[in-house]
């Protein structure tokens, strides 16, 4: 494959896992809002995308037989992450609305990328911020705005 077919495959995939998100964001707090528990709602999030995740990883064949142990200890606290996530959209989604919260998010994202890429956190390649690049992430934040003004 070469690296044009890759990129736009990536972005497509990509594409397609951005489009979940709202999705999710309403499911669960939707599922939140009638459980009258956020936190329930999360649990009930993962037990699903774990079984799910195992299903995968076995029919897969992807299980493996060992875990490396010289990985650093902070690549094991994206669940964190995560959990924070699914926490704070279940619980704020059904008040604020998803569009509102999908947003903000999406502007912590852009925040985030932007440093991660510029300062190689995590060993991400190194994507600088130059002067282009600034401006195409104030236009998506000022796009933001716009989306969410009522």
């Amino acid at each position: 494959m070469t690296s044009n077919h890759a990129f736009y495959l990536y972005a497509a995939v990509m594409l397609l896992a951005g489009l979940g998100i709202p999705v999710m964001a309403a499911l669960n707090g939707g599922l939140g809002a009638k459980l009258q528990n956020p936190a329930l709602a999360t649990t009930i999030l993962f037990v699903v995308g774990g079984l799910l995740s195992i299903v995968y990883l076995i029919a897969s064949g992807s299980l493996p037989k060992s875990v490396p142990t010289h990985i650093p200890v902070y690549y094991y606290f994206g669940g964190a992450f995560v959990i924070f996530y699914i926490l704070t959209i279940t619980w704020i989604a059904p008040k604020f609305g998803v569009g509102n919260a999908v947003s903000f998010v999406l502007l912590g994202q852009i925040v985030s990328m932007a440093a991660i890429d510029h300062f190689r956190l995590f060993g991400a390649p190194y994507n600088p911020v130059n002067l282009v690049r600034f401006a195409g992430l104030i236009l998506m934040v000022i796009g933001v705005f716009l989306a969410v003004r009522r």
